[in-house]
């Protein structure tokens, strides 16, 4: 079972950086919809830590090819663990998106525009900032996740989700 997670999570890490040219410029972040869907995905399929995983592999990639910004660190990693971690305890796909609109469009928002860029960038943001294109990026990707979601178990891709801790 540990290859497969390991195999899905490459997959879904590789359709992220193929996917990462399609993203909204919204003023200094490009608000990359895809990365909330592959983290709905990641959550549900993988569990928490392996959507972290592929969080983290995808926004390093990104960062070096130039099609994401810092913000991509807190702006994916804290939905997708919040899209597993919800997935978890509720075994609720809807649930779990929430977990990702949540935390990527309200909590990531806000510690990027409170730490990612004065720290990082040296810039200060106004703490809504960003608020509006994450929640965007956020909403839309789950929306995606949750549509593909239910079309790899109708199609029996993904027999029952049974994301692990």
């Amino acid at each position: 079972m540990e290859t497969r997670k390991v195999a899905y999570a490459v997959v879904l890490t590789a359709l992220a950086v193929v996917l990462s040219p399609f993203f909204i410029p919204v003023g200094p972040v490009k608000a990359f919809p895809v990365q909330s869907m592959i983290n709905v995905l990641a959550g549900v399929i993988l569990g928490p830590w392996y959507a972290l995983a592929v969080a983290v592999a995808a926004s390093i990639i990104r960062n070096a090819t130039g099609t994401g910004t810092l913000f991509a660190f807190p702006g994916s990693m804290i939905g997708a663990f919040l899209v597993g971690y919800a997935y978890v305890f509720t075994r609720n796909i809807y649930v779990a998106a929430l977990g990702e609109i949540v935390g990527t469009g309200f909590i990531a928002a806000f510690v990027s525009t409170l730490l990612v860029a004065p720290a990082l960038m040296n810039r200060a943001m106004d703490a809504t900032a960003l608020v509006i294109p994450f929640l965007a990026a956020a909403v839309s990707g789950s929306i995606i996740g949750v549509l593909g979601l239910v079309a790899l178990q109708r199609a029996g891709v993904v027999k029952r989700m049974k994301a692990e801790g």
